[in-house]
């Protein structure tokens, strides 16, 4: 490594596979058993914690006090260091003998902490690695023509990460690529289009009517990159639920009926540890004394640890929320969810079995009337007009409309939209105007 790829390391900041250190103490057995039980990392001497440059010199007595700490892991890993500039560079390869112990205990990196596991975790952990790793994972079909930049650049600014570096190198750094490859973690976030790699990475919302699975008043299906996703699933929420309007210090608050922080966990806790492997879908459902935040996969622990320990079934991901400030530490994300709802007065319950995991939150009884009324009329006008015409309507608004546009808003599949095109062609009010990529849609009558 040179001092230019150092300074591409540092501007990253800590993270999955970076720790900094100022100088070297009894952590360094942990980190060094996190990062082979993980994917591998590098631990910086010379850079504290607020990433500024302290300095670390590579004596010949620090070398045999690294050494004496990588010992105390086992079974035996080895590890690599070289002096960079003014700091120390350890190396530190994903072990092939998981999982590994630092004194006795199981060490994991979950984002930029390194985290200890409990028995019951340990053996869970020992029956993950068996698996082969989604997130690193690649699609041969996909390539940097697929990929998205736009998203790319403005993850990079939410996160604060200077994008002067080449996208490719702050991919590795990111733990993105896997044989220089975009793997599925870098698919979800930056594709321009995740449905066609990922099928499952979708998330359905449901309104229903009354309290059980019968009757539909209005559905969504989110299948756009992770981070719109996150955001499109909370404007659905926020846009079902209702909102009280209260007067504080001379200005007007708005409070939704259940409290926002704790819906912002539910759903990144569902797209961070739900089982990309599972053809199930995450499912947002609300009913009208309640609403049901689902994800496809077993919790990874004892229940009775729930919202006390942590175990990412996707630590890449958790990297990349974590750098965006979406979460704070894992583990914690239950429990904030809980309290927030006390705050409220909102109850909530949690249900694990083999396939899913579900958080409940109930509604206020007043509030969900208001919200079924409110949604039964919406339903009842847009059930009132036909599927020919709100295609027609459509593309009054936007002539360059495609198929996949009209299926997410009309709420219809692909196969049916085409089909319903096909009769407007034949009945001589449709035609289009060029190819399918570049051309538009026009109305004869």
């Amino acid at each position: 490594m040179n001092n230019d790829d150092l300074k591409k390391l540092i501007a990253l900041g800590e993270g999955y596979t970076l720790e900094f250190k100022q100088s070297i103490n009894d952590s360094l057995s942990k980190e060094i058993c996190a990062f082979a039980n993980s994917a591998g990392g590098k631990i910086v001497l010379g850079i504290n914690d607020s990433g500024q440059l302290t300095g670390f010199e590579l004596t010949n007595s620090n070398k045999s006090i690294i050494l004496s700490y990588a010992r105390n892991v086992d079974p035996e890993i080895k590890i690599n260091y070289e002096q960079v500039g003014n700091v120390a560079v350890i190396y530190v390869l994903e072990g092939k003998d998981k999982p590994y112990f630092a004194n006795g205990s199981c060490y994991i990196r979950e984002g930029a902490v390194t985290q200890k596991l409990g028995r019951d975790e340990v053996h869970t952990f020992f029956q993950m690695e068996n698996k082969i790793s989604f997130e690193k994972k690649t699609n041969f079909e996909f390539n940097l023509n697929n990929f998205d930049y736009e998203l790319f650049y403005d993850f990079l600014k939410k996160a604060n990460i200077s994008k002067n570096n080449e996208p490719e190198t702050l991919l590795s750094n990111l733990n993105l690529l896997t044989n220089d490859q975009v793997n599925n973690a870098g698919i979800l976030f930056f594709s321009q289009d995740v449905r066609r790699y990922i099928p499952n990475a979708i998330i359905t919302c449901t309104l229903f009517q009354g309290k059980e699975r019968i009757d539909i008043l209005d559905s969504k299906e989110l299948n756009k990159d992770f981070v719109s996703n996150y955001e499109n699933a909370l404007q659905y929420l926020s846009s079902k639920l209702n909102t009280q309007y209260i007067i504080k210090d001379i200005k007007r608050q708005e409070i939704l009926e259940l409290p926002k922080e704790a819906l912002r966990e539910a759903i990144i806790n569902a797209m961070i540890h739900r089982d990309y492997f599972s053809l199930g879908k995450i499912q947002i459902d609300l009913f009208h004394d309640r609403v049901e935040i689902s994800n496809p996969g077993k919790l990874l622990f004892n229940k009775k640890e729930l919202g006390k320990r942590s175990l990412a079934r996707n630590p890449i991901l958790f990297d990349l929320v974590h750098r965006l400030d979406w979460v704070e530490k894992a583990g914690t994300g239950i429990k904030r969810i809980k309290e927030n709802c006390k705050k409220q007065g909102i109850k909530t319950r949690i249900q694990t079995n083999t396939d899913y995991f579900t958080i409940i939150f109930y509604r206020n009884k007043q509030s969900s009337q208001k919200s079924s009324q409110k949604s039964s009329q919406k339903s009842s006008q847009k059930s009132s007009q036909k599927t020919p015409q709100k295609i027609i309507n459509l593309i009054q608004q936007k002539p360059q409309i495609t198929i996949q546009e009209l299926s997410e808003q009309i709420q219809l599949t692909d196969r049916a939209i085409k089909k319903n095109l096909g009769k407007l062609k034949k009945q001589g009010i449709l035609k289009r105007i060029g190819p399918d990529k570049g051309g538009h849609w026009e109305i004869k009558k």
